[in-house]
């Protein structure tokens, strides 16, 4: 190892070690101006706007992604942009959230006045509340850093990391007070990794001819076949309505295989568990995981209101959806 191997590995260290004590120290920063933050958000008729510039306009593109990925309408306007025509995105009824670590940012104190004007509220994330966009706002939070992490103590860096963190736990406490759920993080991002975790039973479930399915009367031939036939170690029996009476599963089949068995001259309703456990086409695939391996089943039979049998799906299909 050179020297100059062992001169990056201090700067990382020093740069991780400093943004690492950046975030720890907004901790006892936070006051109840970070409830009444709160508050504000969630009582928002229109949009949330978060503004910045610079880097901390980088950061606001990330806070603003953030708040509308887990369920409150938010964009990013650029400060100049906004002083230059594009004021017209503010309106009385929304709440801007505006970062600068001095608080004196031009373009920002400039597009504060305007934003008074209109009538928009007003929160600061700021590394000195008694900043003129401190005073300005409805609400100040402080993100003070104690230094930078570059070694000048110029570049933004540990101010961003703080700016940053304090912005997803305002996005985060919001999400939570609104009651946000896992159908509607579901909802927002259908496509990727987060997409495949959260997809919903009715895009993974065997349906139509490929669900398992025999009427009560089915001999054992014809149930051992259909279970063959649709891989899946199970079948469903159906009234003549399609509602589900119960199921066959392969271990149906091995607790009736005994010496003396008479199983190959028995139907369906005889080998059957009855009330088997159900889940709706909604649950989320993540959901029906859970309650397969509490059950410790590998197979479930997706209904309707009606108890109608709509699908099966199983264990494996539902494993993939993780793995992807």
């Amino acid at each position: 190892m050179t020297d100059h191997d062992n001169e990056d590995l201090d700067i990382a260290r020093q740069v991780l070690d400093t943004e690492a004590r950046a975030i720890l120290g907004l901790i006892p920063q936070l006051t109840m101006d970070f409830p009444r933050a709160v508050s504000l958000l969630e009582a928002c008729a229109g949009r949330v706007i978060v503004t910045g510039m610079g880097k901390s306009g980088i950061i606001s593109h990330k806070i603003a992604a953030t708040l509308s990925s887990t369920g409150t309408s938010a964009f990013f306007l650029h400060p100049a942009e906004a002083i230059h025509g594009d004021l017209g995105a503010v309106r009385a009824e929304d709440v801007v959230v505006a970062l600068s670590h001095s608080g004196e940012t031009e373009e920002l104190i400039r597009l504060v006045e305007a934003i008074r004007r209109i009538g928009a509220r007003l929160i600061a994330l700021t590394g000195d509340t008694h900043s003129t966009l401190a005073q300005a706002a409805d609400v100040a939070l402080s993100c003070h850093v104690p230094a930078e992490a570059c070694p000048l103590n110029l570049a933004p860096t540990a101010s961003t990391t703080a700016a940053l963190a304090l912005g997803d736990a305002l996005a985060l406490a919001l999400s939570r007070r609104k009651g946000f759920r896992e159908e509607e993080f579901a909802n927002l991002h259908p496509g990727g990794r987060l997409g495949k975790k959260l997809v919903r039973v009715e895009a993974l479930m065997h349906g139509g001819t490929a669900t398992p399915i025999v009427r009560p009367d089915a001999p054992m031939a014809d149930v051992i076949h259909e279970m063959s036939n649709k891989r899946l170690g199970m079948t469903c029996v159906v009234d003549d309505a399609g509602a589900l009476l119960g199921i066959v599963t392969d271990g149906d089949l091995r607790r009736h295989m005994t010496p003396q068995s008479t199983l190959l001259h028995q139907q369906a309703r005889d080998v059957m568990t009855a009330r088997p456990v159900t889940i709706s086409r909604g649950m989320l695939a993540v959901e029906a995981i859970r309650l397969m391996e509490e059950r410790k089943i590998t197979s479930i039979v997706v209904v309707d209101d009606t108890q109608r049998v709509e699908g099966v799906v199983h264990l494996h299909d539902l494993w993939r959806t993780q793995m992807m």
